[in-house]
């Protein structure tokens, strides 16, 4: 019967913010309001796409330290995951089942995805949110942006310029697993009008699981100026992680022997586990940005940037082979193995201009726009200590490939308005990325038997992204769009590094349909999205995991994903509000081939087998996800009261591609408990009570796949998230 009732509650689930006025929050929420951005990718209401705004003030009464993807994780079609099971450190997000790599997410228009792995690692920026100004989601393809194309979902940040919330704004936190945050923002601007905002955070957090500790620093300042019809801004934020490594996640052997919380990073030492497992990287970003109204009907913005990253992750191996370090031993009696102690460095320089001009006159509006980046990499690899250490020099380097990437592109976009109602959109992107690289040499190059052998190799494609739509807006609260849309994306480092030019994955290519409505009443909004992502050569996961968790990926021929989102919110007395989303999608592979290793009942290794698959669900894609919050929010005199009431429902996903019950993650809910007082508007209490019914759920997992005694199996691991545990936020504005 109980899991009767969650199934129902999952079917309805809806997405709320809650603000002090609830009508007027639900429009802000729900894309019946669109602030105009700083960033010429950003979507407005002429816009076809599907979208949503967080603005300064949702983003605050979330925001008590955990990562960016974590305040986002109400939103429709979003799945969140922790490595270290609080959403502190490594996290990552999901929307419509496409993983990380595949949104494209910028700061104030400028690529922040890594340019080799398309990653986004939100643990190098610390506390970020609280310096944003606004986040705009737009789910499938969006309108043209920089970096690389968005396969799933595009993620704009635009950040604070000092002209809101003037004076010193202080903040602390502290929490279950030892989770501690403070943060000091400053907030001013002359009456020459120079606008100036800093803020510096420092984070802490033990970790759910074992050993998964997070040490944070972020910072952020910019200097604004206005002059005249121009303004001059410059920005410089980042930060520095050391984080215990937690990217194993766990078996349920390991689950049943030593708990749901073991980690098995650092184990290779004998004893007590490695205690500097950690990573270690500080990645600091500089920004430039000029604005300039050139006539009544001309805007321009010129941006340039420079990031610098530098860093290392530290692991303890047991028995590793000497020679794969360079290491000759000139001893007797050594095997040629040793335990030892190694870094791995990442040593990267990204550069570059981002730059648009837009005519918005009469029935016009056009932007022309673009960037042209490069990419400096530099990868390394040392041994900082080794029990046989042979004939080795401190700081030898055991590899050291360098590679450099370049990604230029150009886009051109108009909405034109027919009559009062109707608005056409057009936008055309050409992009083009070189990429220089020390990779695998072709087959043809050795002979058989030999070893691997590495080139200096280059691999360059150029890409035309076309898309196009139609918006109808007959009145004041109502919308409705239809578009398609086509990206197209390189393979990313380890595809490239680890393939021989002639197995080399082809480009990804992905055919996008939106068709959505929304309505804004006086007391509720609801709207409605359908969606079809039709992708060719799609990169998907096959379940294996290179020596750093890395999973790796071939092309399929053709796969898809299907869905219809829902969100929605009513008020139900004037201060009791209700709100949510809910998506419903179908995702397949067409077919591919599944390849497994194959092994005897001793388990002596075979070989290979080939099993051929049809319409099999897209790994990490869940048919059914969801959210409802009911709301409450109240000022009396000084005292301002809220309390939000909200649940999270994922559906059942898969490791891998294959569909087997082996590989399948578990569907799982929980639900959050948000309380808060302000007094003058100027101190705030805010207590969170997260997975209030302390549900033992895993947000993530792999898996990998082989056959054994005739029999194919999946050995799976988990991400575990914690329980139920509790944030405690103190602010006061001076």
């Amino acid at each position: 019967m109980k899991r009767l009732l969650l199934s129902a509650l999952a079917l309805l689930p809806l997405y709320f913010i809650t603000a002090q006025e609830a009508v007027d929050t639900i429009s802000s929420v729900y894309q019946f309001d669109y602030p105009i951005t700083v960033t010429a990718t950003a979507a407005r209401a002429e816009t076809p796409v599907t979208f949503v705004n967080l603005d300064r003030e949702d983003i605050a009464v979330r925001n008590l330290g955990q990562d960016a993807p974590y305040l986002l994780k109400w939103t429709p079609s979003v799945v969140v995951n922790s490595d270290a099971g609080t959403g502190i450190g490594y996290t990552g997000i999901w929307i419509r089942g496409s993983d990380p790599t595949r949104t494209n997410v910028t700061i104030n228009g400028i690529p922040y995805n890594d340019s080799e792995s398309q990653g986004v690692f939100w643990v190098n920026l610390p506390d970020f949110s609280s310096s944003a100004d606004m986040i705009q989601i737009q789910r499938g393809v969006g309108t043209s942006t920089n970096g690389a194309g968005a396969f799933g979902a595009t993620i704009n940040f635009t950040t604070s310029r000092g002209d809101e919330d003037p004076g010193l704004h202080l903040n602390g936190s502290i929490g279950s697993f030892g989770t501690r945050r403070g943060v000091a923002r400053y907030n001013g601007t002359t009456e020459k009008g120079l606008s100036v905002s800093a803020r510096y955070s420092k984070v802490h957090s033990d970790g759910y699981v074992d050993r998964a500790s997070a040490d944070l620093d972020g910072y952020y300042a910019s200097v604004s100026q206005q002059l005249g019809k121009s303004s001059l801004s410059l920005l410089a934020f980042g930060g520095h992680e050391v984080t215990y490594q937690s990217w194993n996640g766990v078996t349920q052997a390991e689950i049943d022997e030593f708990g749901r919380t073991y980690n098995s990073v650092g184990t290779d030492k004998e004893g007590e586990p490695y205690d500097n497992e950690v990573d270690n990287y500080r990645q600091n970003h500089y920004q430039l940005h000029f604005n300039r109204e050139v006539g009544e009907d001309l805007d321009l913005v010129i941006s340039g940037h420079y990031t610098r990253g530098l860093g290392y992750y530290e692991q303890y191996r047991a028995d590793e082979e000497l020679a794969d370090y360079g290491i000759e031993l000139p001893l007797d009696g050594v095997d040629g193995q040793s335990d030892l102690i190694r870094r791995r460095w990442l040593d990267n320089h990204f550069y570059g201009t981002v730059y648009s001009l837009r005519y918005h006159r009469d029935r016009w509006d056009v932007t022309f726009g673009g960037s042209a980046n490069e990419y400096l990499g530099g990868h390394y690899g040392e041994v900082i200590w080794a029990r046989y250490a042979g004939d080795s020099e401190i700081r030898d380097r055991y590899y050291d490939n360098d590679a450099s990437k370049r990604d230029f592109n150009n886009y051109l976009r108009a909405n034109y308005r027919v009559g009062d109602a109707v608005s056409i959109y057009l936008d055309g992107q050409v992009r083009h990325v070189n990429y220089s690289f020390l990779g695998l040499a072709e087959s043809a190059d050795r002979g058989p038997g030999e070893g691997l052998e590495y080139l200096e190799q280059t691999a360059g494609h150029t890409f035309f992204n076309p898309k196009a739509g139609v918006v109808y807006l007959p009145s004041a609260g109502m919308r409705a769009y239809a578009s398609f849309g086509v990206a197209q994306r390189e393979p990313n480092r380890d595809d490239f590094v680890d393939n021989p030019v002639d197995s080399r994955p082809v480009p990804e290519k992905l055919f996008n349909t939106e068709i959505g409505f929304t309505r804004q009443l006086d007391r509720a909004n609801f709207g409605a999205n359908v969606y079809h992502m039709y992708y060719r050569d799609q990169l998907v996961l096959t379940g294996a995991l290179n020596d750093v968790g890395g999973y790796v990926r071939t092309n399929v021929p053709e796969s898809y994903r299907l869905g219809l989102e829902l969100q929605g919110g009513l008020q139900l007395a004037r201060y009791l509000t209700l709100g949510g989303n809910l998506t419903l999608s179908r995702n397949r592979v067409a077919e591919y081939t599944e390849i497994l290793d194959d092994y005897d009942a001793d388990f002596d290794y075979i070989g290979q087998v080939e099993v051929r698959r049809e319409d099999t669900p897209l790994s990490f894609s869940p048919d059914v996800t969801g959210a409802l919050e009911l709301g409450y929010d109240r000022t009396i005199k000084r005292h301002g009261l809220s309390a939000a009431l909200q649940g999270k429902y994922v559906g059942d996903r898969y490791v891998d591609n294959s569909g087997a019950a082996e590989s399948r993650l578990d569907g799982y809910y929980y639900a959050d408990l948000r309380l808060g007082y302000t007094l003058d508007r100027r101190y705030r209490l805010t207590f969170l009570l997260r997975n209030l019914t302390d549900q033992l759920y895993s947000s993530n997992g792999w898996g990998y796949r082989y056959r054994f005694d005739g029999v194919a199996t999946t050995d799976r691991g988990m991400y575990p998230q914690a329980g139920t545990n509790l944030l405690l936020s103190l602010g006061i504005d001076l």
